[in-house]
């Protein structure tokens, strides 16, 4: 079950050991036995996109995700422009490393109502599937917490991102499920039974609501750390066909702190015991 779990099911997302260079991640990671990485767009900064692909395939790490394309919603359509350029440039960017998935953070601006911020994020996506499609790479909606729903994402359930897969009908649009995100959701069940069986989950993200919680952004737990139902959620989305890696995404000021190789091991045995 270690074995299972550490090297073929375990991806980590950069972000989690936020310190750490795009070459000391896949270093580290593929010296720990893990098999996928999921990249965040900062990493990249400074490095040819060729490179990295070639850093991927060095440390025998496949790309599970590209993070974050979206931002949608804004009241200035300059910024809306501005946005779908930004989103093609990820697209672009995904499709250089590998990545098969780019993870949309919707967006919302506190200046407009949430229904302007929700037709906004339709448009946006429906504007940037043709350059999706033509590269090969999946838009993943990941809805967010409500606490984000002023600035962060006018998208805040399963049923939400669900209905926006369903609305585009098409392979290119899915969505990424987090569970720090919507573990708190009554309908969550119903709701991922409908997502994975549709086809739509394209990635699922683990991490812990601790409680109290410090801070709303960068005070994600550890594994086990937390009240989400880790290992039933995990199972629940196996049983209706998810099969893809279970991606490690921690926003941690505390964690940043820590020796990174310390802390990645920290992450392999909370894994283990509670995903």
């Amino acid at each position: 079950m270690p074995d299972r779990l550490t090297k073929n099911r375990l991806c980590l997302h950069t972000v989690t050991t936020k310190p750490w260079s795009l070459e000391e991640c896949c270093r580290h990671y593929a010296g720990a036995g893990i098999a996928h990485i999921t990249v965040w767009r900062n990493v990249l900064e400074g490095i040819a996109l060729p490179r990295a692909r070639k850093l991927f395939a060095d440390h025998g790490l496949a790309v599970a995700a590209l993070c974050r394309g979206g931002f949608f919603a804004s009241s200035e359509a300059s910024q809306r422009r501005a946005a779908l350029a930004d989103n093609r440039l990820a697209l672009e960017q995904a499709a250089a490393i590998g990545a098969p998935t780019l993870v949309l953070v919707c967006g919302a601006d506190p200046g407009q109502s949430l229904d302007d911020s929700r037709h906004q994020i339709r448009d946006g996506i429906a504007a940037i599937l043709p350059a999706a499609e033509s590269l090969g790479v999946v838009l993943a909606i990941e809805p967010l917490h409500p606490m984000y729903a002023g600035d962060r994402s006018a998208v805040v359930t399963l049923a939400q991102a669900n209905d926006l897969a369903q609305f585009f009908d098409s392979p290119w649009a899915g969505v990424a499920l987090d569970v720090y995100h919507v573990w708190w959701d009554p309908a969550l069940q119903q709701e991922m039974e409908r997502c994975a069986k549709a086809g739509f989950l394209r990635s699922f993200h683990v991490s812990d609501w601790k409680t109290p919680t410090a801070d709303l952004l960068n005070d994600r737990g550890l594994m086990g750390e937390g009240c989400i139902p880790l290992r039933s959620l995990r199972e629940q989305a196996e049983a209706n066909g998810f099969r893809g890696p279970v991606e490690v995404e921690i926003f941690s000021t505390e964690y940043w702190k820590l020796d990174q190789e310390i802390w990645l091991q920290w992450i392999i045995e909370a894994y283990i015991e509670h995903c």
